[in-house]
C-alpha cells in the first residue's frame, strides 16, 4: 500500500518538494536501477486539468529521495482553488515492475490576477 502525502502549492509559482521513499522497515529505499513518474489530476479518471510532475531521483539513489517539481507555467495553468489527486510510481528498469509508493491530495492556492 502506498504512503499518503498531502501537498500544497501556489498557482503561478515554482513548486518543488522532496519525498523519501521508504521500505517496509522504514529505512530509505535504494532507488538504484529505478525510474520515477508522478502525475496529478482533478479526479482519478478526469481527462481535464492533468499534469505530469517532474521527478528527479537524488544523485545518491540509496537515500530514497525524489524531488517533485512543477514550473510556474504549469502551476499557472492549474485550477485554483482546487484539490487534485496525485501519485508517485517507481519502475524497476530491469523487470518493468511498477510500484505506487506515494499518493495523496494536492491543494492549489490561487494567485492574484489583474
Amino acid at each position: 500500500m502506498a504512503a499518503i502525502a498531502n501537498l500544497k502549492l501556489d498557482q503561478g509559482a515554482t513548486f518543488s518538494t522532496d519525498v523519501t521513499v521508504k521500505d517496509n522497515n522504514g529505512d530509505a529505499f535504494d532507488l538504484t536501477g529505478y525510474t520515477a513518474e508522478a502525475k496529478m489530476a482533478l479526479g482519478y479518471s478526469s481527462t481535464r486539468s492533468r499534469a505530469t510532475i517532474t521527478t528527479t531521483i537524488n544523485s545518491d539513489p540509496t537515500t530514497g529521495v525524489i524531488t517533485l517539481s512543477l514550473s510556474p507555467i504549469i502551476t499557472a495553468a492549474l485550477d485554483a482553488p482546487a484539490r487534485y489527486v496525485w501519485d508517485l510510481e517507481i519502475t524497476q528498469t530491469s523487470t518493468g515492475i511498477i510500484t505506487r509508493v506515494i499518493q495523496g491530495i494536492i491543494t492549489t492556492s490561487p494567485n492574484v490576477t489583474t
